[in-house]
């Protein structure tokens, strides 16, 4: 059963009230006029001789110390629509490109109310803006056509008529950190099944060995990268490969048509039902209301679904949640395998690559659907259907007990709400999902599916690189590093971190005489710091309220924050795919509060040469995070 807007048993709208005589919430996206409004300001402050490249256009957040005396007026219910609102601001990244054909990376933000440009900055020259569409969609296209490629594909002699697939991928970082490096893309190449042609068909299993390198100013193929092919016993050698470069390949399909003798037939339906609609409701577009929780659900082009203003029976918990960073750094040490380096949110955008969950079987259940609202390169708003999903899951037991003298059992079904979005880039998907339990706990998951990235290996090796996965196929060594930011609560500013963990205690005769003891330390954290798991230990860490008792235990009231016991990144810390992805090093970072820090990686990471005001720059400033406004960030598992 499946509805975009489900309905209470009576009949009436159920979940999506729109107050319409208050302006928009200061959190929710810009809509569509008002991304045109802030593409028409710049338009009328930059040269009317220069074109313009709208990379992306976005809500910039009020500052938190404007946001907190209106939020608290919301949460007491005084909010009419007298109130003055924090004002409507856009972030605007773009490309100015003059009549000779320079080009500056520029950011502004522009107040959307007063129509007026309040921030202006031409980006310094090494870094750059992230990949858009159009670069994405044009790059086959110029391959395809180049001279230069076309030679290297006669190099493979390949059959009659073979189709030929690019993916676009980031040109990874540069190697001389001094330079102020070209823009450039790379791609890595495949060809359909030339048996059927069939444009669905699993391409990933005929990858060819070469690589066409772009500049994206000129559009142009500037050289073809030939790819080592060989295995173990051939090391960094090239020119391994077979002459007839497809001739050891085989479809290895999952589109259920091509896919031999069918997909399976012995599953009998399983029907989730709700007949009296869905525990939750949604206001004003995106406010969410589910038990005893209470947040705002929020989407940019960058991080996908974020979310705003987490409360749990009257108390805040969290002033923001985010997916900040997703780096995917490959293992394979030859050239040009050392480039290929994803920063999935920083170089490309995780809400440009969401899917329409409407489409598929992503959700089950009663379900609402949120929409994202973004731009084009042209700065005209566009709507994306459907990026994020809510539904509610039963996720077994919760909590249970029986009363063996009696045999009474009491069991508490362990109801989930579940905001979710998945991205789709290139072969792989990524599943991100923030779980609300009813114990007021928040799970964060990540998850990967599609198909690995492959490349070509010659028949009958194997490789210390990777893994073969089909004939020909090689799926490289590679790493998912997520990020996760918390923004802790809005009444946090007695906010302080304690490490707890336990460790056994000596023995003592008067203390400790039979060994059997253990006890818990606490470590409070007074500056900024990236920080391990230590699951032997069984590493937690406290985020506390000073100022506020627990009328029970008398100690501060906080929240428990369980660090995954991750793999770290493993290329050498002297590496440019080590310095670009620092957040990796540590599991935890507890830092201080600064505006417009959200980015685990820093601002811009496009070809990159190191982290830039990502969290290890933060947590490098060495500030006092006892009894402030903090932020924490954490690693979530590698999905692999």
């Amino acid at each position: 059963m499946r509805s975009d807007s489900p309905r209470h048993p009576s009949g009436g709208s159920a979940i999506n009230i729109r107050l319409s005589s208050f302006p928009p919430h200061p959190l929710e996206q810009l809509s569509l006029e008002e991304i045109h409004k802030a593409r028409t300001i710049i338009r009328s402050v930059r040269s009317a001789s220069c074109s313009i490249i709208y990379r992306n256009i976005a809500l910039e957040e009020p500052a938190k110390a404007v946001m907190i005396p209106f939020l608290a007026l919301e949460h007491a219910g005084k909010l009419t629509p007298k109130t003055e609102h924090p004002p409507r601001l856009a972030r605007v990244l773009y490309d100015v490109v003059a009549l000779d054909k320079s080009l500056d990376f520029c950011d502004s933000v522009v107040n959307l109310t007063t129509g007026k440009e309040l921030e202006f900055e031409v980006v310094d020259k090494k870094f750059h803006s992230p990949l858009n569409a159009d670069e994405i969609e044009i790059f086959p296209k110029v391959a395809i056509a180049s001279s230069m490629f076309q030679d290297a594909l006669a190099e493979l002699n390949l059959p009659p008529n073979t189709h030929i697939v690019i993916d676009p991928w980031m040109y990874g970082g540069w190697e001389n950190p001094e330079e102020s490096s070209p823009r450039y893309m790379q791609g890595l190449v495949y060809a359909r099944d030339p048996a059927t042609n069939n444009p669905d068909s699993n391409h990933y299993a005929f990858p060819l060995p070469l690589i066409p390198v772009m500049d994206m100013k000129s559009r142009r193929i500037i050289r073809v990268d030939r790819l080592a092919t060989g295995g173990t016993e051939d090391g960094l050698k090239y020119g391994t490969g077979p002459k007839d470069a497809l001739a050891h390949c085989k479809a290895a399909e999952y589109i259920p048509e091509l896919v031999e003798g069918g997909l399976r037939q012995d599953l009998k339906p399983l029907n989730v039902v709700q007949p009296f609609g869905p525990s939750f409701t949604v206001r004003d577009n995106s406010l969410v209301e589910w038990q005893k929780w209470r947040f705002r659900v929020g989407f940019n082009a960058r991080e996908g679904a974020t979310l705003h203003d987490i409360w749990y029976d009257g108390r805040s918990v969290l002033y923001r949640m985010s997916f900040s960073e997703m780096a995917v750094p490959y293992g394979d040490p030859r050239v040009p395998f050392h480039r290929k380096q994803a920063f999935d949110f920083g170089d490309g955008g995780a809400g440009r690559a969401a899917n329409n969950l409407e489409l598929g079987c992503d959700c089950l259940g009663l379900i609402k659907y949120f929409d994202g609202y973004m731009n084009d390169t042209s700065g005209s708003g566009i709507i994306t259907k459907n990026v994020i999903c809510m539904h509610e899951e039963d996720d077994g037991i919760l909590w249970k007990h029986t009363n063996y003298r009696t045999g009474r059992a009491v069991v508490t079904r362990n109801r989930k709400l579940i905001i979710q979005f998945i991205i789709t880039l290139a072969n792989y998907e990524y599943i991100f999902a923030y779980h609300f339990d009813q114990a007021g706990g928040i799970t964060i998951e990540t998850r990967a599916t599609g198909i690995v990235s492959t490349v070509p290996i010659d028949p009958g090796k194997t490789s210390p690189w990777g893994n073969v996965v089909n004939p020909g196929v090689l799926a490289q060594n590679h790493q998912h590093l997520f990020n996760v930011r918390i923004d802790p609560a809005i009444d946090g500013y007695n906010n302080a971190v304690i490490q707890e963990e336990s460790h056994p205690v000596a023995f003592d005769p008067e203390i400790n005489p039979y060994g059997n003891a253990f006890e818990v330390r606490q470590t409070l954290l007074k500056t900024s710091c990236g920080i391990n798991a230590a699951p032997e230990k069984g590493r937690q860490f406290k985020i506390v309220n000073t100022g506020v008792k627990n009328p029970i235990s008398g100690r501060p009231v906080g929240y428990k924050l369980v660090p995954s016991p991750t793999q770290l990144v493993l290329a050498h810390p002297d590496s440019i795919m080590a310095k670009r992805v620092a957040y990796a090093n540590h599991h935890i970072w507890v830092t201080k509060y600064r505006d417009g820090e959200f980015w685990a990686s820093g601002r811009f990471t496009n070809q990159s040469s190191a982290e830039c005001g990502g969290v290890k720059d933060a947590a490098d400033r060495q500030e006092n995070i006892e009894n402030e406004d903090i932020v924490a960030c954490g690693n979530t598992p590698d999905p692999h």
